[in-house]
């Protein structure tokens, strides 16, 4: 007998999945249309009033043109698709209160792909899929094979390979270029596996988001103990990321997004690719796009790590909240009324009623105290601890200058002086050749001060060599400026005071 009835069983098992449901609906081209024109990799969540307005602009410019369109509003259908799996409403906070988001799930990203794949005119049958394919074959046989001298040949083989045609290169030997035609094939196939990758982050942030649900029930429900809860949640977190392909994508992105060498790596192979003159037939959305594939896994690792992180809070902030006590005390008045009601019963008619409160009285009480009297509370604090002899040196008033602000009536001395006897060609050279007490960085912002105050000339920059007060000496680029005779003697007349004006 043929197992025709087993394979019609796993047909309609697979096409009551959402992603075929997606497909096999009368408006799906709608549907994915409006997915694939209102998300992108770039804009992976829309809030949900302006997804609602989209649909309606979407539906409106469609029917001006005489097509056909769903005839619901754009918010009815947001919700229908969200109840058939196709959307997934989050609220997220973006810094001006929560806002609710809508982001596609998997089984849309799924059907996108599929869509994609289909509309492609290249075939991904190619020699970069082949080569894709036996290489990962013949690496996955090396690690299955527990025969040593097997995995010591083929190291062998490839060393050999590898010196050879290094040698040969040494040599001067001939680089053959690739074609523009083996390029486009193993830049389709680059593209078809980079595609999989938001689908695959999905499926993981699901699987996440489901066992953060199932969580919540079974701590509501309290059907079992919180022991046994959080030993499911270890168990399947644990097999979460080695049972599923979608979890074995998540490691894998996970260990490359950890080897920051690995990752520059790929950046600059992503790079190499496009500087190939293939890269010049392509557009710039594809050429942006594959350049983001490692801003594509970041993201996808942050999602997925966003929902552990929030599916742990959950965990902490039950075990921290629950108490047992209470619920052991609770079960107990439970019993209690039980045990008063099927007393009562004996006696009672069928309709018989009592009167009860559904919340406690309050208390009238004038003051109730919060605390007893602590003799403790009103002893004196102990005597402080003498240190004096432990104390450092005070320190001196040159000392205390040296760590101050610009000493501007010395600086107006030393620059009236510099240029008096000629020895100063500039501010710079006159600061220069100033004592080490005067050339502190800081002492470059008080020259500054006096310069704007009588507004010289600048040209072109000269260097100040500063000694900050533990002796280090640091340059600095500062205007090159020229004091003329008026100069000086305002900067004299300055520290004479107003009365020699």
């Amino acid at each position: 007998m043929s197992n025709i009835a087993g394979e019609l069983a796993r047909v309609r098992e697979a096409f009551d999945k959402p992603t075929l449901r997606l497909l096999d609906r009368k408006w799906a081209p709608f549907v994915l249309a409006v997915f694939k024109s209102s998300f992108s990799r770039d804009r992976r969540s829309v809030s949900c009033e302006a997804l609602h307005t989209q649909v309606d602009a979407y539906l409106a410019d469609l029917r001006s043109i005489g097509l056909n369109a769903p005839e619901k509003t754009g918010r009815a259908l947001c919700v229908q698709w969200m109840n058939d799996l196709w959307l997934y409403r989050e609220i997220s906070d973006a810094g001006q209160g929560p806002e609710e988001h809508y982001s596609l799930t998997s089984h849309a990203l799924e059907a996108l792909l599929l869509v994609d794949g289909l509309a492609r005119d290249r075939a991904l049958i190619s020699e970069s899929r082949l080569t894709t394919i036996v290489d990962t074959v013949r690496h996955r046989a090396t690690e299955a094979n527990p025969d040593r001298e097997e995995r010591v040949r083929r190291l062998d083989q490839q060393i050999h390979e590898l010196t050879s045609e290094r040698d040969r290169l040494s040599d001067g030997g001939d680089i053959a270029p690739a074609s523009n035609e083996q390029m486009h094939e193993g830049y389709a196939n680059l593209i078809n596996l980079i595609q999989q990758l938001p689908s695959d982050f999905k499926r993981v942030e699901e699987s996440v988001a489901a066992m953060h649900r199932q969580i919540v029930n079974d701590f509501r429900g309290e059907d079992r103990p919180i022991s046994e809860v959080l030993d499911d949640y270890l168990a399947k977190t644990d097999t979460l990321m080695s049972s599923t392909a979608e979890g074995r994508a998540f490691e894998g992105a996970f260990t490359l997004l950890r080897n920051d060498a690995l990752l520059q790596g790929l950046k600059a192979d992503l790079e190499t690719i496009l500087l190939h003159p293939f890269a010049l037939e392509l557009s710039r959305t594809e050429r942006r796009s594959f350049m983001s594939t490692v801003t594509l896994i970041r993201k996808g690792i942050d999602d997925v790590l966003t929902q552990r992180k929030g599916l742990t809070t959950t965990l902490r902030e039950h075990i921290v909240n629950h108490d047992v006590v209470k619920d052991r005390e609770l079960e107990r008045v439970l019993r209690d009324v039980n045990r008063e009601l099927a007393t009562w019963m004996q006696t009672a008619g069928s309709r018989s009623a009592v009167t009860a409160e559904l919340m406690p009285g309050t208390l009238d009480v004038e003051h109730l105290h919060e605390r007893f009297y602590d003799p403790v509370a009103h002893r004196a604090p102990p005597a402080l601890v003498d240190v004096s002899d432990a104390a450092p040196a005070a320190p001196s008033l040159d000392a205390l200058r040296q760590q101050g602000g610009p000493l501007l009536e010395e600086l107006r001395d030393a620059l009236v002086a510099a240029f008096a006897t000629g020895e100063a060609a500039s501010v710079g050279s006159a600061f220069n050749g100033l004592d080490a007490s005067l050339r502190r960085p800081v002492e470059i912002l008080g020259l500054l001060q006096l310069a704007a105050q009588l507004s010289p000339g600048a040209a072109g920059l000269e260097r100040f060599e500063t000694v900050r007060p533990d002796g280090s000496v640091r340059f600095f680029e500062v205007p090159r400026l020229i004091l003329t005779d008026d100069d000086t003697a305002a900067l004299a007349a300055q520290n004479l005071g107003s009365e020699n004006d």
